[in-house]
């Protein structure tokens, strides 16, 4: 049996068209065995609380085996969960509990590269040059007289060069692989059909356990540029462009085409694809009927609070998939990217008088300019995928230099901070960390003292808090009947103001101005922010039917 892919979006098989979705960074979630890191039991634990949120989905980011150099992005066995997280029977309850609540659960896949402590590695290392086991990566003799330079230029996405060299068996210094993230996770070739019988045999362990379906790790990395030429220009680290021989070669459209046929054996499920591209045309050529279900438009996630760009970002997005017939998504964040309320917080100058006055002020304005955004987001045709504690307006910590852990800090040479602060754990209740998170007063990662303004706890008891804003919204998205079609329509909006309606009747107006606007015509639904003198305040949106 395959999917139908004109099965109306209505029916099960379909979910995945206008579903909310909710990423889970394990590590972070909830601790449930006191060893300050979050775990599949605490997932469990929570599953009240995400039926409450009224999500239809969860995505687990990395619980695979893992040495955790990158923190589950080294695969070292695809087909087990680690220790960390718990074990395949925690997972297969959690799979149980969550279908039981009408939640489906998808996990992260990471197709791109293994751990260097992966068995096939291992193997490689210990076989020498020209075996069949280097040729599942992408082992290369370097240039300069004696092989001591890297076979290419080309940089990793962490810092730093992309290629590594080895001591060969015989003690020698030999050849070199590629890394485009750390050196614990050897990219893979991807022309060996090994590799392709490998993860279908992966997916298939997940699937046949109940798995709902799969976010794919790099999605647009796994088929390198012929011949690996060199990069023309420098990259940026944490960046990606179109041009750059390292992402979005053409051959990876056919790895895509074998992901989603086995994918079509499995009714009901569907993969979403991290594709980071600039293209609209370039992102449309992933999500075709034979290729990924669902891509991430990572636009909404990247752009500043500004309703031009706002505006445009959402054209884009709708235009990219219009074009292919298929489902767009929308993000405001997640475990990569600075959380949406640090974003669109405005900078407090070096000298102002009172800068902690000044910061906290600063913080409110970037708090209601996240809510204001989560209506706009919540508002659009297609599917959302909300980042654990984005529902709660949490910005990102501010972490000392000693707490860092991602490899970017250390591979960057201490110029880039990374990603720690919009991974740190997630605060439940109590008034000091660590906030019901855990048992054990020593998380992976700290959190803030501060933090116990934005706890589920105070949030759930307060009916204008942003977690009350978030399960209103969500509720309001699946009982309307005014948020059906698949398009937006424009409206004319005051200067620093835009306004859409969706076929269905449903309008949405952002004010992203510093005084009151006018509402557009009609009955309110829901507003982020109180009214000022019966107008839509600065920095809010608004629902109207």
């Amino acid at each position: 049996m395959s999917f139908d892919p004109t099965a109306p979006s209505g029916s099960p098989d379909q979910w995945w068209t206008n579903a909310v979705v909710y990423q889970i960074y394990p590590r972070s979630f909830s601790d449930l065995n006191g060893d300050g890191v979050g775990d599949l039991a605490g997932v469990i634990d929570k599953l009240g609380y995400l039926e409450l949120l009224g999500v239809d989905a969860i995505w687990l980011s990395p619980i695979m085996r893992s040495p955790m150099a990158d923190h589950g992005y080294d695969v070292s066995d695809p087909r087990d969960v680690d220790p960390v997280f718990g074990d395949l029977a925690t997972f297969d309850e959690l799979v149980a509990e969550a279908h039981d609540r009408d939640i489906r659960v998808t996990m992260d896949l990471v197709p791109n590269h293994t751990s260097n402590q992966h068995a096939w590695f291992s193997a490689a290392l210990a076989a020498g040059p020209g075996s069949p086991e280097r040729e599942r990566y992408l082992f290369r003799p370097g240039r300069g007289e004696h092989g001591e330079l890297p076979p290419n230029n080309w940089t990793s996405v962490f810092g730093g060069r992309a290629w590594s060299r080895i001591r060969e068996p015989d003690g020698e210094l030999g050849e070199w692989y590629l890394h485009l993230f750390a050196r614990e996770q050897p990219d893979l070739n991807w022309e060996n059909p090994e590799v392709m019988a490998d993860l279908e045999q992966t997916m298939r362990f997940w699937l046949d356990r109940g798995v709902d379906g799969f976010r794919i790790d790099v999605a647009h990395g796994m088929a390198k540029a012929p011949g690996l030429p060199d990069m023309e220009t420098p990259a940026v680290v944490l960046k990606h462009t179109d041009d750059d021989p390292r992402f979005n070669n053409d051959e990876v459209h056919e790895i895509h085409r074998r992901i989603r046929a086995v994918m079509d054996q499995y009714p009901g499920t569907a993969n979403v694809g991290e594709v980071w591209v600039e293209s609209s045309e370039e992102f449309g050529k992933y999500v075709r009927p034979d290729e990924l279900h669902l891509g991430f438009n990572f636009r909404l996630a990247t752009v500043p609070f500004d309703v031009d760009a706002v505006r445009e970002a959402i054209d884009e997005s709708l235009a990219a998939t219009a074009a292919v017939g298929a489902t767009p998504t929308w993000t405001l964040s997640n475990h990569d990217v600075p959380r949406e309320v640090t974003r669109y917080t405005p900078p407090v100058p070096a000298d102002y008088p009172d800068p902690e006055w000044a910061a906290e002020n600063a913080l409110g304005i970037g708090i209601a300019r996240a809510r204001a955004m989560a209506l706009v987001e919540l508002a659009l045709p297609g599917t959302v995928f909300v980042y654990n504690g984005a529902e709660l307006g949490l910005p990102d910590a501010d972490l000392p230099d000693d707490a860092l852990v991602d490899p970017v800090w250390e591979r960057s040479g201490r110029t880039e901070r990374g990603r720690d602060g919009c991974r740190v754990p997630i605060p439940w209740e109590g008034e000091e960390p660590p906030f019901g998170f855990s048992s054990s007063p020593d998380t992976w990662l700290p959190i803030p003292a501060d933090w116990n303004r934005f706890t589920v706890e105070t949030q759930l008891e307060d009916v204008y808090s942003t977690l009350s804003l978030y399960r209103q919204a969500i509720e309001l998205r699946y009982a309307r009947p005014e948020f059906s079609g698949d398009r937006v329509d424009w409206y004319g909006a005051p200067p620093g103001c835009l306004a859409f309606r969706r076929p269905g009747g449903l309008i949405c107006a952002l004010n992203g101005t510093t005084s009151p606007v006018p509402l557009p015509h009609g009955q309110i639904l829901l507003l982020s922010l109180p009214l000022v003198d019966g107008m839509l305040a600065p920095n809010a949106a608004a629902w109207l039917v």
